[in-house]
């Protein structure tokens, strides 16, 4: 499943279990990268308080979240981030052609510029060769106010910490987005 052992479910502390508990209810399963994290309680609450605080208490439109996070996912193989990101980016388009180009996004004309320009910006953050030039903020801020584009920047950011976590230990997908 992953490459590191999983413990038995009671090997977890009782909060951990509890936190766990309202995953399954919620989806059926524990997530897969919450067993992990799971072993080290603090650092698993902190990345929960992060992903909740990028999510929803973001002032970017939920689309576009959800476009970056799955390209995030996809620039990075990972594969348990780009089937729950795909779902979730699923349930708020209104086309759902927008996931199959979004590999190439650049040349298609289903995205808005303001789609564009924050998948610029993820790829300027995301790809180790690539940087954040003038040209490239110069363009968000066409379409974003600072606010929005610090709600932007911090959630790449996550995605990028998750997906490499994820990819690194093999977290497997769980089946959230049938159509991949």
């Amino acid at each position: 499943m992953m490459r590191l052992t999983q413990k038995r479910l009671s090997d977890y502390p009782w909060h951990v279990r509890l936190f766990f508990w309202l995953q399954k209810r919620k989806f059926g399963f524990v997530l897969n990268p919450n067993w992990l994290w799971g072993r080290r309680p603090k650092m698993m609450y902190a990345m929960a308080l992060f992903y909740n605080s990028v999510e929803k208490n973001s002032s970017v439109p939920p689309v576009i979240r959800s476009l970056v996070t799955v390209y995030t996912s996809q620039i990075n193989s990972c594969s348990f981030c780009i089937d729950m990101n795909s779902a979730l980016l699923m349930e708020r388009l209104e086309q759902s052609e927008k996931l199959d180009q979004l590999h190439q996004w650049q040349g298609s004309k289903l995205f808005t510029d303001q789609e564009k320009a924050a998948l610029n910006y993820t790829e300027a953050m995301t790809y180790t060769d690539k940087e954040v030039s003038e040209q490239i903020y110069n363009q968000l801020k066409q379409y974003f106010n600072e606010d929005q584009i610090l709600d932007l920047t911090a959630l790449i950011a996550f995605q990028n910490l998750s997906s490499k976590f994820n990819n690194a230990l093999d977290v497997k997908e769980q089946g959230f987005c049938r159509r991949l």
